[in-house]
């Protein structure tokens, strides 16, 4: 099979519906910042989902979740809110037989691998980031756990891949940056 828009998308980030104009990385540690003056404790999680438009294409979000807590001291862990940071791109799956003719067959199991390397494509671009700043990072796959549901085709080769880059995980019904916060945008 081949990718029709192989090419890497420029991904445009918006928080609460206003564009972000600065580079993501310098926009996160201003806001780092910010919530740690306040003496927030921060935990980011990125998942994507997708949504089929029209034949072969599909509307991509991809997420950047934080979550903010505060120790209040005596064992007592409050929750401060959370922040998405958020990117919506079209996608073009296409499939060829082997004599070469397009195909409309549904790809499941591409298309997850896709929107957890999307992820993992924005991970590794803030992971230094969050490194100095001692943020952990998840990686939410859109992924069912039951075998009854298509996304399930993808969950090893998914898993494998989230793994296989260092990262953590969590699939449905605990990846929620993906399978809620992601799914409301597509």
């Amino acid at each position: 099979f081949y990718y029709k828009n192989i090419k890497t998308h420029v991904m445009k980030w918006i928080r609460n519906n206003k564009p972000i104009e600065e580079n993501l990385v310098d926009y996160l540690e201003k806001l780092f910042d910010e919530q740690i003056e306040k003496n927030r404790i921060l935990k980011v999680s990125i998942g994507t989902d997708s949504q089929k438009i029209k034949g072969t294409l599909y509307k991509f979000a991809t997420v950047i979740l934080i979550t903010a807590t505060e120790d209040l001291g005596g064992g007592v862990i409050w929750g401060r809110g959370g922040m998405i940071i958020s990117s919506t791109y079209t996608h073009d799956f296409m499939k060829k037989d082997s004599d070469g003719r397009k195909r409309d067959k549904e790809l499941v199991n591409e298309r997850m691998v896709f929107e957890v390397g999307k992820s993992i494509e924005v991970a590794t671009k803030i992971a230094e980031l969050l490194d100095v700043y001692e943020i952990p990072l998840e990686i939410h796959a859109d992924i069912n756990p039951n075998p009854k549901w298509e996304s399930n085709k993808a969950l090893q080769s998914a898993v494998g891949y989230i793994l296989g880059m260092g990262y953590e995980f969590k699939i449905k019904p605990e990846a929620w940056a993906a399978s809620t916060g992601a799914d409301k945008l597509c």
